[in-house]
């Protein structure tokens, strides 16, 4: 049984071919595209679990094609792969929508870590009490996997979703940063707060009227956030 379905997008034939071997042998399926125009063709034609995204590519960039994918409604998990190491690049590539990122030259297993961490789903929390949760104006299904706000439907990425239904199980208490990174993310991120600074950031443009004057997804300022519901 195959461990999921992944598009491996990078401009260099010697990345790809490693990648496709070492991934296949560890269980998954992969398909290869060559630049960003080929991946956003290959995510509109077919389903992928995750899409690991080269971010310098020539003409269309990893950035500018994980926006797309967004905009498209497309919601595979995806991983940007970056030359880069600086905490503004990685910033980047979360706001971009990317799920997560892999710095190269990078390891084997530091790659199957990665595409773990983001595929796996928040086994630590309990069930929903319930499909729907109202926010306000915000009406999300978790079933569905959506944001809806009057007549506008905004998807909800894997890993928002992971991160807004852990919180969602332990309302009104302030979650620490430390406790969501590992619930959603795994021990492995436990000091990443960059991650949460991004989703967070995300979900209130997505739920909140206000977004820098939330009134649901609020800061404990160093030390973590809380979904403030009524009572």
């Amino acid at each position: 049984m195959s461990e999921g379905r992944i598009l491996a997008v990078d401009d260099e034939s010697q990345i790809r071919r490693v990648v496709r071997t070492t991934l296949t042998s560890n269980g998954y399926e992969v398909t290869e595209a060559v630049n960003g125009e080929d991946a956003l063709r290959l995510v509109r034609s077919s389903e992928f679990d995750l899409v690991l995204l080269d971010m310098n590519m020539p003409e269309k960039s990893g950035l500018e094609t994980c926006r797309e994918i967004r905009a498209f409604g497309s919601n595979p998990a995806i991983i940007m792969v970056t030359v880069r190491d600086s905490e503004t690049d990685k910033v980047e590539a979360l706001d971009a929508g990317a799920d997560g990122y892999v710095t190269k030259p990078f390891g084997i297993s530091e790659l199957l870590a990665r595409i773990r961490s983001v595929l796996r789903r928040t086994v630590e929390s309990p069930n929903l009490p319930a499909a729907h949760l109202k926010l306000g104006a915000a009406d999300i299904d978790f079933e569905g996997r959506y944001v809806l706000t009057g007549s506008e439907r905004v998807r909800l990425t894997p890993k928002e979703l992971d991160l807004l239904s852990y919180m969602a199980t332990h309302p009104n208490r302030t979650i620490t940063h430390r406790e969501l990174l590992k619930a959603v993310w795994g021990s492995e991120h436990g000091h990443d707060q960059q991650y949460l600074h991004v989703f967070v950031n995300r979900l209130r443009n997505k739920l909140e009227i206000s977004p820098k004057s939330p009134k649901f997804l609020i800061t404990e300022p160093w030390v973590g956030y809380r979904l403030q519901l009524d009572e």
